[in-house]
């Protein structure tokens, strides 16, 4: 899911209990984020026989859903620092058959791409995580085709992120003051200002940078399945996942209670739904 860019402690991270949990969780995860892979997708707009990079591409759902994209006369190379996920995602892409796709464990920052071969480089969530984005980005673009574009979405500031804010602040009265979120370090909310972003895109050379603010609903479960919701919410995805995971266990027992509480009046008819704020973020080789 994501690229560290040189950065030994998230390659670590994302080869030990993220790993896990994301290979673990790989079907609901896909499903959480259906909706904002469809808005990612849609703007991206992959055409047949194009070459297309995927990075950050976890356990593949996205590199799937570009191989059809581009059909069996394009090709769709995913990269991402995960061995198991990479794992995952290779298994996914024989299962479908799909002979034009194929999924590496490397660095996007540094991984040596054919020059100028690469009409569309996406990445869902993938590209927050570099030590040193500007040489990422200009290592991306050398292998961009001249005029080709690339399309990436990443959170909006976690305010902003209603299915984050939520779960986090019903347990807060058992967690220890979380550490102030640094948007200029590699995170999560790492590309979540557009004036960073523009500038490390434009240092690596990058034109035409736009950024398109969507909110995607995120149906963390069925309606009825307040368990399941707050399972997603604290040992799946997003911050207080990470906080809860090396808490004792009577703080993660009273903390996934007041989360459960918290999510209550959000179950409703299509399932309990919370808010997510992305930006699709787009630029030219």
């Amino acid at each position: 899911m994501a690229e560290g860019g040189g950065n030994a402690a998230q390659i670590a991270y994302w080869n030990d209990r993220a790993a896990e949990t994301w290979t673990s969780f790989q079907e609901r995860i896909d499903a959480v984020f259906t909706p904002l892979t469809e808005v990612a997708l849609a703007a991206a707009a992959p055409a047949t026989g194009e070459s297309v990079i995927d990075i950050g591409c976890g356990c593949g759902a996205t590199v799937l859903e570009l191989a059809r994209g581009v059909g069996p006369t394009g090709r769709v190379l995913g990269i991402d620092v995960s061995a198991p996920m990479v794992a995952r995602a290779n298994a996914r892409i024989a299962s479908k058959g799909l002979a034009h796709a194929h999924v590496e464990e490397s660095d996007a920052a540094t991984h040596g791409f054919p020059a100028a071969g690469i009409d569309l480089l996406f990445s869902r969530f993938g590209v927050m995580f570099f030590a040193d984005p500007v040489a990422a980005f200009a290592n991306l673009r050398g292998g961009m085709k001249p005029g080709g574009r690339l399309l990436c979405a990443v959170w909006r500031p976690l305010p902003e992120n209603t299915w984050f804010t939520i779960p986090m602040t019903a347990a807060h009265p058992f967690l220890p003051p979380p550490e102030p979120i640094d948007t200029t370090a590699p995170g999560p909310f790492g590309f979540s200002m557009p004036e960073r972003v523009r500038g490390i895109l434009e240092g690596a050379g990058w034109t035409d940078v736009t950024f398109t603010p969507r909110d995607v609903p995120m149906h963390t479960a069925e309606p009825g399945q307040l368990d399941a919701a707050t399972e997603f919410a604290t040992r799946v995805v997003g911050p207080l996942s990470r906080l809860l995971a090396v808490a004792e266990p009577e703080v993660q027992l009273r903390a996934r209670e007041a989360v459960k509480e918290a999510l209550r009046p959000y179950d409703g008819p299509k399932g309990i739904t919370l808010g997510g704020a992305i930006w699709l973020v787009s630029a030219r080789a």
